[in-house]
């Protein structure tokens, strides 16, 4: 869909207005008000449910705002669920039956609206273990059964205990574990531009930076595109998922109007009310402190978002933005190989101190890539 901004007129605002209202965030219109109109009630509605949703304030309804405002209209019990290989279920329906799942103690993954395989597996279970069809459609039968049964699980949110304890399980070395680098966009979609400079080579080169640095490892690293194409956020999320990846790092500038905006944040998994991926978290805090110690670029901090890749992924991820290219200090640096040489480093032994668990860890900034070769060679021995 195009995108939709104040300003705009025509049926497709006078739906989105419709939501709104019906979610509670636009009074509904007075008489002699045009519905079809994005005025500054609905652009401020719209930053509203964007910020509780972990979408970008903009106050612009695009792709990802439409998904979010449309999932919003569902409630579980308004339709039977089920799993559809070709066009999957989606919405707050299917995040309400996936968190209840959970609670009863079974293993549905990570909540996140889609109606996927190990829903439809966990939902099956829960039907066998109570004496229904084990169908895995959540139809009036299901629903009330699970109306009725108290959770066995509350707090704490169960997906990201089983995420802790995997890390846990994991132990402390990099060796054989697999990370997939998601360099941002790609092929003929070039990301921001600025300076002579373009986010998709940049980021290209800093994933392959990377990308050699965990070898040597002995990590396993792949790469989620080649130089010369572009996967949405879902095609890269399944691309993650398919390889059993135990880790998920997106490369990503960024830009504003302003030249002085600058810096360096990360983003993890994480709806904006409270539910968030603890590893996810520790992550982006592990890398945004690294960074921010060994570059000096402004902390912007780490922040829970919903986009696809982040969303989508069963395991942890996480997504970096290093420094703004529409800034001429951040793309200066940027610019420089030697740079994002400390760049990848710093992602490194990020990911490393993830895995050590606070255990013979140094203070922040201090962890060479030597030393983390040590590191390794000793655990081998």
């Amino acid at each position: 869909m195009p995108l939709l901004r104040r300003g705009d007129v025509g049926p497709a605002v006078a739906e989105i207005r419709a939501t709104l209202t019906a979610l509670g965030l636009l009074a509904p219109t007075t008489p002699g008000h045009d519905p079809a109109v994005f005025d500054p009630a609905v652009e401020h509605a719209v930053r509203a449910f964007q910020q509780r949703r972990g979408l970008i304030t903009d106050g612009v309804v695009g792709p990802a705002t439409y998904r979010a405002l449309r999932a919003a209209t569902f409630r579980l019990g308004d339709r039977p669920l089920a799993y559809l290989v070709a066009n999957p279920m989606s919405g707050d329906d299917v995040f309400t039956l996936q968190e209840r799942l959970l609670e009863l103690g079974y293993d549905a993954g990570r909540p996140n609206g889609e109606f996927g395989q190990q829903t439809e597996q966990a939902l099956r279970s829960f039907q066998r273990d109570y004496g229904l069809t084990p169908d895995g459609m959540c139809g009036p039968d299901t629903l009330r059964a699970l109306r009725q049964l108290q959770p066995k699980v509350r707090g704490g949110r169960p997906v990201f205990l089983r995420e802790q304890e995997r890390v846990r399980m994991a132990g402390p070395r990099l060796r054989g574990k697999r990370i997939v680098i998601d360099p941002g966009h790609g092929g003929q979609e070039r990301g921001v531009l600025a300076g002579g400079l373009c986010e998709a080579d940049l980021m290209w080169d800093l994933a392959r930076r990377l990308e050699g640095r965990m070898v040597a490892t002995g990590m396993e690293a792949l790469l989620s595109r080649g130089p010369d194409n572009c996967p949405d956020e879902s095609e890269r999320a399944a691309f993650a998922n398919e390889a059993g990846a135990d880790l998920f790092l997106s490369l990503h500038v960024d830009a504003n109007p302003s030249p002085l905006a600058h810096g360096v944040a990360s983003f993890h998994f994480g709806t904006g009310n409270g539910t968030s991926s603890t590893v996810g978290e520790a992550l982006a805090g592990f890398i945004q402190r690294e960074l921010v110690a060994r570059t000096g670029l402004l902390d912007c901090r780490s922040h829970p978002k919903t986009w696809d890749s982040l969303r989508l992924t069963r395991c942890t991820a996480v997504r970096v933005e290093v420094g703004y290219l529409t800034n001429p200090e951040d793309r200066r640096r940027l610019a420089d190989p030697a740079f994002r040489d400390v760049v990848a480093e710093g992602i490194l032994v990020a990911v490393k101190r993830l895995y050590l668990l606070g255990k013979n860890d140094q203070p922040t900034g201090t962890f060479t890539f030597d030393d983390l070769l040590r590191h390794e060679l000793a655990k081998a021995e």
